[in-house]
């Protein structure tokens, strides 16, 4: 007998705790879920973005993937015309590539200095061919990483401001990049 009240209030002691347990438990998930219910008003007046106070910002004009990638077709297409391996490369007004086109038979290096050309052209808004004649006066520009100061870079403007650079490497001039750059810039017209 003695031995089914121990038992018993083993039993007591052990539902108890449970049921002690259970009823925190309890609490515990009606407090999640209430805070739960007030977390998409609050991530939603988080998520929304700051209004930026007029005169902060301004408004830039980029090329669209189409007509970097008909400008790029079209320097393919005049060096191969003069039987030249080239690529070519379309950057955007960052220097960001939007573009890259390796020719068939293009050298390993053409496609980076391709992209090189046009990164400088942007950068200054001025032919790369240009930009080298600079080099007599201030040397050290051509160490400013990602340009080459060799000519095959055209700049691409829209009101008067550069939108765009067109490198192309790979004939054996840089006249001769510069001439297929050139008919990338047309294209754009």
């Amino acid at each position: 007998m003695q031995h089914a009240k121990k038992i018993s209030k083993r039993t007591r002691v052990v539902t108890g705790t449970t049921l002690a347990a259970a009823i925190a438990l309890g609490g515990f998930g009606a407090y999640s879920a209430s805070a739960a219910d007030s977390e998409p008003a609050a991530q939603a007046a988080a998520a929304k973005p700051a209004a930026a106070k007029a005169g902060n910002t301004f408004e830039s004009k980029h090329l669209t993937v189409g007509a970097a990638t008909d400008a790029a077709e079209a320097v393919l297409k005049a060096a191969k015309k003069e039987n030249q391996k080239v690529s070519v490369a379309v950057v955007d007004r960052n220097g960001n590539t939007i573009v890259e086109l390796r020719g068939d038979g293009a050298g390993p290096q053409s496609p980076e200095s391709a992209v090189k050309k046009a990164y400088t052209a942007v950068s200054w808004n001025a032919p790369t061919s240009e930009l080298t004649k600079r080099l007599e006066s201030t040397p050290n520009l051509k160490d400013i990483p990602g340009t080459l100061f060799l000519a095959g870079g055209a700049p691409v403007a829209a009101d008067n401001a550069p939108i765009a650079g067109i490198g192309v490497a790979g004939a054996p001039s840089g006249d001769l990049d510069e001439k297929f750059a050139q008919a990338g810039v047309a294209e754009l017209g």
